[in-house]
């Protein structure tokens, strides 16, 4: 893969953090595989204090903080661990639902391979699920999660019946534009892609509190696939 310029990442600047919109397919810090190239890699490049104050799944796209020094780590750690953290994700889910401040409270539990499921022997969890847009088979649907679980978003929305698109994990299957399109051609001998490769989620909106106590919100756009997907929804779907 084709690593992006840190610096044409950055979304929000300032003397304490720094916050970039993560392009999908990049994981936030050192996955199960060495010597790969990860975004907080690239970040210490652009300058060598920063710190990922939170993580991102590697498929998810948007906002992701960073520190600039241990004391702007330690105030937005705090505010995380006591949930003052605002945090807005979009998704877009097979099926057609009408959330409104919808919640799911499932505790769950992370398995030794990296996916997690409900069980009461789990750990709290709690996301607010309200619709965005209808489509005629499909959702875009915002998620605002209270806790911070392994895979919290996409567990709960499966709980829901609401599988996020391409996430074959937890029930949700690819998406293609011949499904939407009534005259579709696909040229001779090629075979057709999903309109998106990943599970389609996406951290829209992070929000929280700086070193002098002012709030502060900041908003990602829609990376292409992600932009993509939902236009194409809008026009046929």
């Amino acid at each position: 893969m084709k690593y992006p310029v840190f610096k044409d990442l950055i979304i929000h600047e300032d003397e304490d953090y720094l916050v970039v919109n993560k392009p999908p397919f990049l994981s936030t810090l050192e996955d199960r595989t060495p010597n790969t190239t990860h975004l907080l890699k690239l970040a210490k490049q652009y300058n060598p204090e920063l710190q990922a104050c939170h993580r991102l799944d590697k498929d998810t796209s948007g906002c992701l903080v960073f520190a600039k020094h241990p004391e702007a780590y330690r105030h937005l750690a705090m505010q995380f661990e006591h949930r003052g953290v605002y945090k807005v994700y979009h998704a877009v889910a097979w099926g057609t639902h009408k959330f409104e401040d919808e919640l799911v409270s499932r505790s769950i539990l992370a398995g030794a391979k990296g996916v997690a499921k409900l069980t009461p022997q789990g750990k709290p969890a709690e996301t607010y699920f309200t619709t965005l847009e209808n489509y005629s088979r499909h959702t875009l649907i915002e998620c605002m999660p209270v806790t911070g679980r392994l895979h919290q978003i996409r567990v709960h929305l499966a709980y829901l019946k609401a599988p996020i698109v391409s996430d074959e994990l937890y029930g949700g299957e690819h998406l293609y534009l011949s499904s939407l399109k009534r005259k579709f051609n696909l040229k001779n001998q090629t075979e057709e892609q999903p309109l998106i490769k990943r599970f389609a989620l996406h951290s829209h909106t992070i929000g929280f509190k700086q070193l002098n106590d002012e709030p502060i919100k900041i908003e990602a756009p829609y990376p292409k696939d992600f932009a993509v997907l939902v236009k194409q929804l809008r026009q046929h779907g």
